[in-house]
């Protein structure tokens, strides 16, 4: 038997302030918000993917263990554009061998690590 399809994805995270996370994903990085739900806010990454964060008390300070990748032959440009809006970067955009990709790492305001990222190995996406 095979699995039923799956129409999107949505991937959500806790947030201890909601606001500057709002603030961050819409203004900073221009994600379109498509659902507002009072305590958790959805955003849309791709046509079918979705990131969304919830006001949470027990959110962790630190998180750790997490990777929110955008992946975007336009790695450059976007360090360029958040670099313009006052983003500070953990690493500047830069090739790494060992998995055939072009990235670079930030944090969001709550610690989550985004990483934007580039795949040069041409087996990805055949």
């Amino acid at each position: 038997m095979s699995h039923p399809p799956i129409d999107q994805q949505i991937t959500f995270l806790y947030t201890r302030d909601l606001p500057t996370t709002a603030h961050f994903y819409e203004e900073i990085m221009g994600l379109p918000l498509v659902l507002d739900q009072g305590s958790c806010r959805i955003y849309q990454v791709t046509e079918d993917g979705y990131i969304g964060f919830c006001q949470r008390a027990e959110a962790p300070e630190k998180p750790q263990g997490v990777i929110l990748t955008i992946v975007t032959e336009k790695v450059d440009l976007w360090h360029q554009v958040l670099s313009n809006q006052g983003v500070a970067f953990e690493s500047l955009p830069k090739l790494n061998p060992e998995y055939k990709i072009y990235h670079c790492f930030l944090r969001d305001p709550n610690g989550y690590l985004i990483e934007i990222q580039k795949f040069l190995d041409p087996a990805w996406g055949a």
